[in-house]
């Protein structure tokens, strides 16, 4: 028997954005453990983001998608309203409608970090009487901006703020009636749980997204370049893709510090390296900010680095890390964040440096495939510190010969390739079900 998800994502392919990489790794596998997917998205040109067409290529054809407008943010900004959630819902709220009314589903399931629509599963579960699942990939509601020194938040104070009342309201609807939760980070259950005391234990589920092995299998094939640097230039080239922010100042200071003291000592051996930090901002490439050339620029080595905060395509991201010397994962002062972009790291089988909070799941998994070097730090760390563990490891990537490829244990990472992911992803989805048909039985 095979049951039917209609997942929910708004941020989907052709649009590059990490929050539908869950969906989009699982897709393949799905039908093996008995789920058929019908994905509910919103059209790329209401979307602001990367269009990326080799990214759509990997959905596999026999998916259907439904797409959906959005209120136009040309018009929307005037207003000071660029939200996503906000623009999009009538729309989802209209289609999803129609889709339910017109089709068999057994489940749905919320995949995003465009919160305001997983408030939709409680108006469907209500209507339709079927269960929802979500997958929390970030917090929704957070007090972490509200505490001292963590910074300025993304996008402003003004719009995190609105962005906190939305979510102190429908947070607690939108968990009122869920089934289950999925989280990437063991913290989120552990806060979910104390806000909302009627949810259980067994209705959550840690979670992290699947390695997406098929990508870099076919990154030969599609002969992508990456622009960001020469590879054969002769220097040695580390890089960093991901998002920037305040909140990862310590592990940067302490990394940059680091490389200032040991330059003073050893400027030889600086005079060849590089250092790239792509895709630090969230924001449009006319409104990205730089967080990252203001602290080289601070400790004296600007020289050496160089930031390009827009993101770039998907498979152009991969190409970097594959063209790398060196890749560095540079962690935020949060306990609960955990970098998605952790696995693609691996599969470049290039030397790792993280730079990572104690409590964080990279370093666990780190530990475990034997895949990188990795510093810890604590709430109360200072970059000074650090200094003698972040040089030690930078020696140590320095003394490493071109083209040196980690042993990685990969038989201890294969529980966390997308195919083990999606199987215990459909093992939630089919307890949802068994759960959901005793709360209906008299």
């Amino acid at each position: 028997m095979v049951n039917r998800v209609l997942i929910i994502s708004p941020h989907f392919p052709p649009i590059n954005a990490p929050d539908h990489q869950r969906v989009r790794m699982s897709l393949p596998y799905l039908a093996q453990f008995g789920w058929e997917a019908h994905i509910l998205t919103v059209r790329p040109d209401s979307v602001e983001g990367i269009n990326d067409p080799l990214l759509e290529k990997t959905v596999p054809q026999e998916i259907p998608v439904t797409s959906t407008g959005a209120l136009p943010i040309q018009q929307t900004r005037k207003f000071g309203l660029g939200s996503l959630g906000l623009r999009s819902f009538p729309y989802l709220l209209q289609a999803g409608n129609r889709l339910l009314q017109q089709q068999k589903f057994d489940l749905l399931y919320f995949s995003t970090t465009i919160f305001n629509s997983m408030a939709l599963g409680p108006i469907w579960q209500r209507r339709f009487g079927i269960p929802y699942v979500l997958d929390f990939q970030d917090p929704w509601l957070s007090d972490y901006y509200e505490k001292p020194n963590a910074g300025r938040p993304p996008g402003g104070r003004l719009k995190y703020e609105f962005s906190q009342l939305q979510a102190k309201l429908l947070e607690p609807i939108t968990l009122s009636s869920v089934s289950h939760v999925i989280s990437v980070s063991p913290a989120y259950p552990q806060i979910l749980q104390q806000r909302y005391p009627q949810l259980r234990p067994e209705q959550f589920t840690v979670l992290p997204f699947g390695a997406p092995e098929q990508d870099f299998a076919s990154l030969p094939a599609i002969e992508v370049q990456q622009k960001i640097f020469n590879p054969h230039d002769g220097k040695r080239h580390w890089v960093y893709v991901g998002r920037g922010g305040d909140d990862m100042a310590l592990a940067l200071r302490a990394l940059f510090l680091s490389i200032q003291c040991d330059r003073r000592q050893n400027p030889q051996v600086w005079e060849s390296v590089r250092l790239h930090f792509i895709g630090t901002s969230y924001a449009p490439k006319e409104l990205a900010l730089k967080t990252v050339e203001p602290i080289a620029q601070e400790l004296g080595i600007a020289d050496l680095v160089s930031e390009h905060p827009e993101r770039i395509p998907y498979f152009e991201a991969l190409k970097v890390l594959t063209d790398s010397d060196a890749i560095l994962l540079i962690g935020s002062n949060d306990s609960t964040y955990t970098a998605s972009k952790l696995y693609p790291c691996i599969l470049a089988r290039k030397p790792i440096l993280a730079i990572f909070h104690h409590q964080s799941s990279v370093i666990d998994i780190l530990k475990q495939c034997q895949a990188g070097e990795y510093i810890t730090f604590n709430s109360h760390s200072q970059p000074e510190n650090l200094l003698t563990q972040v040089t030690t490891a930078v020696h140590k990537l320095l003394s490493l010969p071109n083209g040196y490829i980690p042993e990685t244990n990969w038989s201890a990472f294969k529980p966390y390739t997308a195919k083990e992911m999606t199987r215990k992803q459909c093992q939630i989805f089919d307890q949802c079900l068994t759960s959901h048909g005793q709360s209906k039985s008299p």
